[in-house]
């Protein structure tokens, strides 16, 4: 009957400073196989954003424009409304 009582509390100590070990053993090997130097950006993601923005404005033509009869605009169902640039079909 003492051991049931006991048993929960052996293990408290001996799975805490084993799992201790464990992390620091890994946290080390991490830390000697990872680099550590990540580069920065030397723009902020603004003004990439940004430049890209004025890239695709000055690369079309403002002469070439849609129909309005067309209603190429309007989204046929609700699931076309929201659609990224990249998956629009042309």
């Amino acid at each position: 009957m003492w051991q049931f009582i006991t048993s929960p509390l052996l293990r408290r100590f001996i799975v805490m400073p084993l799992a201790i070990v464990g992390g620091t053993i890994g946290y080390l090997i991490e830390s000697y196989i990872s680099d550590r130097n990540t580069p920065g950006l030397n723009k902020s993601i603004e003004d990439i954003r940004v430049g890209r923005l004025v890239e695709t404005e000055l690369s079309s033509d403002p002469t070439n424009v849609d129909s309005l009869k067309d209603k190429k605009f309007v989204p046929k169902s609700i699931f076309e409304k929201n659609v990224s640039p990249s998956l629009q079909s042309s």
